[in-house]
């Protein structure tokens, strides 16, 4: 995979990180594992265009300084209300080094299971961590949910396609996606106040039964 690249200049910090996203900047910095961190700015379209379609596993090659360096955009700060990038740091990947990286996972397709048999896809796993050469690191990993036919099959670790120097760091049985059957919830009967029952029935005795009495004093009363 050819490595994309963006130009960069080396950056005054004595000039605010503010002054210079107004004028269209992105401050940035590049470090290493053994390369002293160096203070950068970037167009900020530029970059934008090729966070969007590098993300964080693929390689960036930056021109511009004393030599083109390969990189991996390592963090980027984002404003937390308006989503506008503020700050991105670069990894500097030495030649022959071997990087370790969470490559995101592209559900790809469309799933028999779902479409013909009411079945809900479930995505267990959304990114793989791999170790593997700068030059063979995947955007993303594609996962063919088209495989999922049955209500019982399952996509696993081991069934999918990984660059072949990359090392996981994940077992090969690990669930990545299946499909679930969505549960009909009970219906339950209304409960009867088996009390209140009890209480009326009683209270209607208690009445037929006072009735006669009551009645017996009456009579009692009028031929006194």
């Amino acid at each position: 995979m050819r490595a994309m690249e963006l130009a960069v200049t080396k950056r005054d910090i004595a000039k605010k990180p503010k002054s210079l996203r107004e004028e269209g900047v992105l401050p940035a910095v590049v470090y290493g594992r053994s390369e002293a961190s160096t203070p950068v700015s970037i167009n900020y379209k530029d970059f934008e265009k090729v966070y969007k379609a590098a993300g964080a596993s693929s390689v960036v090659t930056l021109t511009g300084l004393d030599a083109d360096k390969s990189t991996l955009i390592q963090q980027v700060d984002v404003h937390p209300v308006s989503g506008a990038l503020l700050h991105a740091d670069f990894y500097a990947i030495e030649k022959g080094q071997k990087v370790t990286v969470s490559v995101p996972l592209e559900f790809d397709g469309v799933a028999p299971a779902v479409k013909e048999l009411g079945g809900i896809l479930t995505k267990v796993i959304h990114e793989i961590e791999i170790e593997c050469e700068p030059a063979a690191l995947p955007r993303a990993i594609s996962v063919d949910v088209s495989k999922l036919a049955t209500l019982e099959d399952q996509i696993k670790v081991s069934d999918l396609v990984f660059p072949k120097s990359a090392k996981i760091s994940i077992d090969g049985d690990e669930v990545v996606a299946m499909i679930s059957v969505a549960k009909e919830e009970p219906v339950e009967a209304p409960v009867m106040d088996i009390s209140a029952i009890e209480t009326s029935v009683e209270r209607g005795k208690k009445e037929e039964e006072g009735e006669p009495a009551d009645a017996g004093g009456k009579e009692a009363e009028e031929k006194e």
